[in-house]
């Protein structure tokens, strides 16, 4: 037993290495050009995978939004052009990668009533990059295998028994007691971080609560707070609705400066089309 604190000591490692622009301790084991690579080979994969939206008015709407928040985003995160692509897939998602890659999927632009909210997810999504989550996230995964096998070993020369339980025990407490509270602090910072950006962007950062209100109608089984990676929809809809006297001041100047985007939504979004067997098989 006496290497246990060895694993306590990797855990409590997590909270001491850097701090994100909100004021969170993050550890990063990983370089951004690392990162990037990561990113890249990803999205390239995924491009290959599933179908691409040619629908020249959803592009059009899509890339009008991410110009308007990528534009804002500092060249010390991704140098160049953002690439940007609209996926052909009912799926409610969108993401952002290292490397300068966003991904829509055309069935979240259902949920999605205008600009302002589809922003509000970009806006999410890009502050998942710009606070270097991904790094985190990996790095957290690399550090928790680490102190499970350290635990593993401390167990297996003791005197312990049912040590099968204990490690099996240890790999729940990780899993509930740090990988999902991080990943939910991620899911806030971006929250928050977003609902600035698409607001220094020209958007309205009211219908990034507009949006989590739609999203909550949506996922109604949703597992309990602590048992998922996400806060609970009421959580961010109080957290976004809290930030919103700073984030409504940066819209404001925006406004009064003209710089409102004006990214029209397609009337019909085209449903994707059935995969066939085939491909499904391929």
């Amino acid at each position: 037993m006496k290497n246990i604190p060895v694993y306590c000591f990797i855990l409590l490692f997590l909270t001491a290495c850097s701090t994100s622009s909100t004021g969170r301790n993050q550890v990063a084991f990983y370089s951004d050009s690392e990162l990037s690579k990561m990113g890249t080979v990803s999205f390239e994969q995924m491009k290959k995978e599933i179908p691409i939206s040619t629908d020249a008015d959803t592009n059009a709407f899509v890339h009008c939004v991410a110009d308007a928040i990528t534009k804002n985003v500092s060249t010390s995160v991704h140098q160049g052009e953002w690439e940007v692509v609209v996926f052909d897939s009912a799926q409610v998602n969108a993401f952002a990668l290292p490397g300068g890659k966003i991904g829509v999927y055309t069935g979240i632009l259902n949920v999605t009533e205008d600009q302002h909210q589809l922003a509000a997810i970009m806006g999410h999504e890009v502050g998942h990059v710009l606070e270097r989550h991904s790094n985190e996230r990996l790095s957290a995964n690399k550090l928790s295998n680490v102190g499970l096998m350290v635990a593993t070993i401390a167990l297996g020369a003791s005197d312990v028994d049912n040590k099968g339980l204990w490690v099996a025990g240890l790999g729940v407490g990780v899993q509930y007691g740090l990988i999902m509270p991080y990943s939910r602090a991620h899911e806030s910072e971006a929250d928050i971080i977003g609902q600035e950006l698409m607001a220094k962007s020209g958007f309205n950062p009211e219908a990034s609560v507009k949006l989590w209100q739609n999203m909550s109608k949506l996922s109604k089984d949703a597992p309990p707070e602590f048992m998922s990676t996400h806060p609970a929809n009421e959580t961010r809809i109080k957290q976004l609705s809290k930030h919103l006297d700073i984030s409504q001041a940066l819209y404001v100047t925006e406004k009064k400066q003209g710089n409102i985007p004006q990214c029209v939504k397609p009337k019909v979004i085209p449903t994707p089309a059935p995969v066939s067997k085939e491909k499904k098989s391929s």
